[in-house]
């Protein structure tokens, strides 16, 4: 039984801590997410959706209380539908759906809200309270590293230098603002309605409201002389700095998954089905090369070559691990990212990978190309890569 795509969207990308989502939490702003996805269906019954599947990174806090079964509850309006939460850290949201269409091809499922949804803004990167184990932190030190020391590592080992990561992260911005500005993001994005709850003058509590529709991270001022500037943040003597990494982001993004049966029954074209996914492991210390593995694997499940993808997003988790995947997989630069990447759209970690699924297949739509990938690194050593295939080309 085949399972296909029939509709996605995802949230406007915001700064964590300063941006328009600060004070969003993440289940409402997945919630606003689901009924824009499911306003474009009002033939299904809700009831009928098998399972609500949510990726995230960090499930605690706010986004704990297995936030996919409490965005179930919020955007659902029944208590009959399940959800559950599911953590591959950044390709969360492409194992969602990766696990959905599964379970559909498995005959267990006919329709399945899957995606992902994270907010920095809230919950410190890795969480209130990490606690490693002592045996393992002494013997494995690398398996315990921050993501910044691990790109140093990449640099080093796959010799990108700090004026090919900048040069690398000015061009991410350039793509996205001029992808802004064409309205190529448009199609895919879920406006979301933010309250925000201030004191006036009088200090009397008030409200007011206002509508997000655009990615914040993008820097227009950015400059090969202003990224030359910054300083390593994550070693010395090093060359990852701010400005050449991902941006910590707020959002949240979801696609509906359904068999043949359920397309028939609501009376749907399909968009797109996952052709193939594989994820793969590496040596922790170097985990921004992950796709370096995990991409080979999927295309030959597929029965595809690299030159049949018309579009590859590559989240940019930073400047160095894209750098040394693009060369170390021989890939078309005009191919990949085309409307730029992580490091001017941000990165909201556990809902990227369904982030990077919808702008995937909204970009193939206007290229009218029929196979584009989604593919990642992964903390501690794993590399994620999903083949789609869009089914009106």
């Amino acid at each position: 039984m085949n399972a296909y795509i029939i509709g996605g969207y995802r949230s406007p990308v915001g700064k964590s801590g300063k941006g328009a989502f600060r004070f969003v939490r993440p289940d409402d702003l997945g919630e606003q997410v689901i009924r824009k996805l499911l306003g474009d269906f009002p033939q299904l019954d809700k009831e009928r959706i098998d399972d609500v599947i949510v990726g995230n990174a960090t499930p605690e806090a706010e986004q704990g209380l297995n936030i996919g079964r409490m965005v179930s509850l919020m955007g659902l309006d029944t208590e009959k539908v399940p959800g559950m939460t599911v953590n591959r850290y950044c390709a969360s949201g492409l194992e969602t759906i990766a696990i959905a269409s599964a379970k559909i091809h498995a005959g267990l499922a006919d329709c399945i809200l899957a995606g992902g949804i994270e907010s920095m803004s809230p919950i410190p990167f890795g969480g209130w309270r990490i606690v490693p184990n002592a045996r393992i932190a002494k013997a494995n030190p690398d398996w315990y590293w921050g993501m910044g020391l691990t790109a140093e590592a990449v640099a080093k080992d796959f010799d990108v230098s700090r004026e090919a990561q900048d040069a690398f992260a000015l061009n991410s911005h350039l793509r996205a603002a001029a992808a802004i500005d064409a309205g190529r993001f448009a199609p895919g994005i879920a406006p979301i309605e933010v309250t925000e709850v201030y004191l006036d003058a009088a200090e009397k509590r008030q409200e007011r409201k206002h509508i997000v529709d655009t990615d914040e991270g993008v820097r227009r001022e950015s400059s090969e002389a202003g990224l030359a500037r910054l300083r390593p943040v994550f070693a010395q003597g090093g060359s990852v700095t701010a400005g050449n990494s991902s941006q910590t982001s707020d959002g949240a993004a979801f696609v509906l998954v359904v068999s043949e049966k359920m397309l028939k029954e609501l009376n749907v074209e399909p968009i797109a089905r996952l052709a193939s996914y594989h994820v793969s492991g590496l040596e922790p210390r170097i985990m921004g090369v992950g796709p370096i593995h995990a991409v080979p694997e999927a295309l030959r499940k597929a029965g595809l070559t690299k030159n049949d993808l018309g579009a590859i997003e590559l989240n940019e988790a930073f400047a160095s691990q894209s750098v040394a995947v693009l060369k170390e997989l021989d890939l078309d630069p005009e191919r990949v990212n085309p409307n730029g990447g992580a490091i001017a759209l941000g990165h909201p970690l556990g809902c990227t990978g369904a982030k990077l699924t919808v702008q995937m297949m909204n970009e193939l739509h206007q290229r009218k190309s029929r196979y584009g990938m989604v593919t990642m690194c992964v903390g501690t050593g794993q590399g994620a890569a999903g083949v789609f295939e869009m089914m009106n080309v």
